[in-house]
């Protein structure tokens, strides 16, 4: 995975299928739909040419108004949409993402994710099996998974055929996740974070506001930029303006090793969300 820059200084990564994806995106968990076509808009005036939704999210629609009216060329955006559980099987993920194309007004989008491995369903190897055949189709240009852990991305690569482009998982100063992080890399995966901020969590460290006064940064700042250094993709959710443009002003400084190391020591398994071996609804 070799990094550059797009316009606007906004850092990427490139994935195992060669395509380039933003390092810092817009993501929309929560922000109910009636309220998403204006946050992704004031997002794209912002710079922002990575938009991340999901179907459980209900606003699949807003987010592709938004893109409609924007006027900003298609090749030069990167949409993520995601498989929901109840959607898991050989044949459900074929009409489920025909479904998001649809809402989102799209012929493709560039990465498609299964959204949890719901082990209990017993379903992600068939599903992951579909989302092949929907990358073959020309329907997804990358696929990947979501909070996959080693064991579950250990049963995709028994399967023989496509490695994930990418594995995006609740991962911040509180909950690293190194044993996850360490299998992505092993294999070629990008690793994206989610709620990359921790829901404001570790902004209010000692270690991280230091390091924001000395550099005439926010602490959100410094933690996206901690995530970037470490050569992870970043989804920050916003509906404030002032913030979702903040959020991306993150590529003119630096962190010192010994800032990553002190933002390093702030692990302390704080995990927000469900656990993936336990959330199959």
């Amino acid at each position: 995975m070799t990094g550059t820059t797009l316009p606007g200084s906004i850092p990427s990564v490139t994935l195992n299928t060669g395509a380039t994806m933003p390092q810092v995106g817009f993501g929309v968990f929560q922000v109910p739909d009636a309220e998403t076509h204006a946050a992704v808009a004031t997002a794209l005036e912002a710079g922002y040419r990575s938009i991340d939704t999901a179907t459980v999210y209900g606003n699949e629609a807003g987010v592709g108004s938004a893109i409609k009216e924007s006027g900003i060329a298609r090749d030069d955006l990167f949409v993520t949409t995601k498989l929901w559980n109840s959607d898991q099987g050989r044949e459900e993920p074929l009409a489920a993402i025909d479904r998001s194309l649809e809402l989102l007004g799209l012929d493709a989008v560039d990465l498609y994710l299964i959204h949890w491995p719901a082990p209990g369903r017993g379903a992600y190897q068939a599903a992951w099996q579909a989302l092949e055949e929907i990358h073959a189709s020309g329907r997804a240009k990358a696929i990947g998974v979501s909070n996959f852990l080693p064991e579950h991305l250990d049963a995709l690569t028994a399967l023989g055929g496509t490695v994930p482009a990418v594995n995006q998982i609740e991962l911040h100063p509180a909950l690293q996740q190194r044993d996850a992080v360490a299998r992505n890399q092993a294999l070629g995966i990008v690793t994206e974070a989610w709620s990359p901020l921790a829901q404001a969590a570790v902004l209010t460290d000692p270690a991280v506001t230091s390091i924001a006064e000395r550099l005439g940064r926010t602490p959100a700042q410094v933690v996206l930029r901690w995530h970037l250094q470490h050569g992870r993709v970043v989804i920050p959710k916003s509906v404030t303006p002032s913030r979702i443009k903040e959020n991306l002003d993150v590529a003119g400084f630096e962190l010192t090793d010994a800032d990553l190391v002190s933002i390093d020591a702030l692990e302390s398994d704080g995990r927000i969300g469900p656990h993936p071996n336990e959330l199959d609804g």
